[in-house]
């Protein structure tokens, strides 16, 4: 009796305070609070209470690493089956949609599978890239050049022609960026064009639209981290229909200043217009009006399992749907598994775009969970308020930010805040002025010194070693940083589940700045320059 007396009295002091603007942290008596932090298995009763699972403190207690686990090992399964990976349109993918919707309809869900269109590219073999004259020379495939994602597959021997480049340290290139670019160039040649200023996309379909039959596009060199060879894409939606190849900035100019110079260059790759699907469930009960969405991408790269990178968002989030499937929230909570995210955010931006006005208007909080059992991890947290970077997501993101902070202070773990960068499923829902959050637990940037004495760890090294790579297994996750996250997680989403107060207020105060607000985040996204680990421009 005293045990549930004071799980009544912690959930009680979260639940007052979640009525209150000011989201100050509850100050529970005695030991009780902490012990529901505690790593050993929760009280059975806790999480089978239908009441009591959906709370804040509840919630997180019953999502525990290890069951969060046995999901991901099921997910590695299924790319080990499936050629390593489970990218959004090859079995692997299917396989994991497949098993997420079983999982959820066993537990009572009804669950919307929705198709969408987008462009399914992988590569076959590296890329050739050959000098024929006026000396014959051999470049070295991902050293010298590699492949744009998303260019179409091709083989041409042709004659170089440069296009409007601007050489030299410190140069604003615009190469291709203009149909004027390519007055007067040779129907069947290849286009040879620095980076700078406009999208790949944009270089490589003028390029085509003048008759190329090949795009080398070189990096910019205007700074010494602006000459080497990069990921870069042209995006899911380029339709150039000629191979496009990146190179370094040195062979670029060499091969501008070269007289007589044709290249051979092959790109070995599938590109195909396709389908793929989203998964789309809800609770039962809470308010249809007043909606509290949680989403996680499914799938892979082509390379890769995608266990942390995204198994682990898709597995808590999981994990989490299934303890709240007898839940009681007071506003409805809608789970999402996006697809083609590692093609550029497609599946979630279809969805987005799907609804309608008033259907958006009904989505009070977007949380998004993108990676968050990191092996070198930090505790990153959307950086709703714009206070570490200087961007402010949709009035309401700020409420959000605080939550997680609220619950990372009650844990006394350490937190920083992550760039708003629109390099995951959250950009389309802030374009739209959804108030949105989310956790991160590190890519591929480096760890500082500080941050490992932050958090442990090593410094010097990625937060994610195997990020978009084969290695990214099991073995890849850190069962502290899921746990924690993990737990975060629940912690926001039961919250808002039960008073989205927090964010109404912060709506209500901020109405008169919207248009501003608008032209801010509207300005933001067209300044993006990347989405996973590949440069848009």
């Amino acid at each position: 009796m005293t045990h549930k007396n004071n799980v009544r009295r912690v959930v009680g002091s979260l639940i007052l305070a979640a009525s209150t603007s000011t989201l100050a942290a509850p100050a529970p008596e005695g030991d009780a609070f902490g012990d529901y932090w505690s790593p050993g298995k929760p009280n059975p009763a806790l999480c089978k209470s239908p009441v009591l699972v959906g709370t804040p403190v509840g919630l997180p207690r019953c999502l525990q690493a290890s069951n969060v686990m046995q999901r991901l090992q099921e997910l590695q399964d299924i790319a080990t089956l499936n050629d390593g990976n489970r990218a959004a349109g090859l079995p692997g993918y299917q396989a994991s949609i497949d098993y997420v919707k079983q999982t959820l309809e066993r537990a009572g869900y009804q669950v919307r599978v929705q198709p969408f269109p987008f462009t399914a590219y992988f590569p076959k073999g590296p890329g050739t890239l050959q000098a024929l004259t006026p000396q014959p020379a051999e470049y070295v495939w991902e050293e010298d050049f590699n492949y744009l994602s998303q260019t179409d597959a091709g083989d041409v021997s042709a004659q170089v022609v440069p296009v409007d480049l601007s050489l030299g340290a410190g140069n604003t290139s615009t190469s291709g960026c203009e149909v004027e670019d390519f007055a007067g160039f040779p129907s069947g040649a290849i286009a040879l064009v620095q980076r700078g200023s406009c999208s790949f996309e944009v270089k490589a379909e003028n390029a085509a639209a003048a008759g190329a039959a090949g795009v080398i596009i070189f990096n910019q060199g205007n700074t010494e981290d602006r000459k080497g060879l990069e990921n870069v894409t042209l995006g899911d939606t380029y339709e150039g229909g000629i191979p496009v190849l990146f190179a370094t900035y040195d062979n670029g100019v060499a091969w501008s200043q070269t007289p007589g110079l044709q290249l051979h260059m092959v790109a070995d790759v599938i590109r195909e217009k396709t389908q793929t699907f989203n998964l789309v469930a809800e609770t039962r009960r809470g308010d249809p009006k007043n909606v509290v969405m949680a989403g996680a991408h499914l799938d892979s790269v082509f390379e890769g399992p995608g266990i942390n990178d995204n198994g682990s968002g898709s597995a808590a989030l999981l994990e989490m749907a299934v303890l709240l499937r007898k839940a009681h929230p007071q506003n409805k909570v809608r789970f999402a598994w996006w697809g083609a995210e590692e093609s550029g955010l497609v599946g979630s931006t279809f969805y987005v775009n799907s609804l309608s006005d008033e259907e958006r208007k009904k989505i009070k909080a977007y949380l998004n969970f993108d990676m968050i059992g990191s092996p070198n991890f930090g505790n990153f947290i959307y950086d709703g308020d714009g206070s570490s970077f200087g961007l402010q997501g949709p009035a309401g993101s700020a409420a959000i930010e605080r939550l997680f902070e609220a619950y990372f202070t009650l844990r006394s773990e350490p937190f920083e805040g992550t760039q708003i960068d629109f390099r995951s499923d959250y950009a389309q829902f802030f374009e739209v002025g959804i108030p949105f959050g989310g956790l991160f637990t590190g890519a591929e940037d480096i760890k500082s010194e500080e941050q490992a004495q932050r958090y442990g760890g090593a410094a010097g090294q990625p937060f994610d070693p195997c990020y978009h790579q084969g290695c990214d297994t099991t073995a890849n996750i850190d069962l502290n940083a899921l746990e924690i996250n993990g737990d975060a997680m629940a912690f926001a989403t039961s919250w808002l589940s039960l008073s989205t107060k927090i964010i109404d207020d912060e709506i209500a105060a901020a109405a008169e700045q919207a248009k501003g607000a608008t032209t801010l985040r509207q300005q933001s996204v067209r300044q993006a320059e990347r989405w996973g680990n590949h440069y848009v421009k």
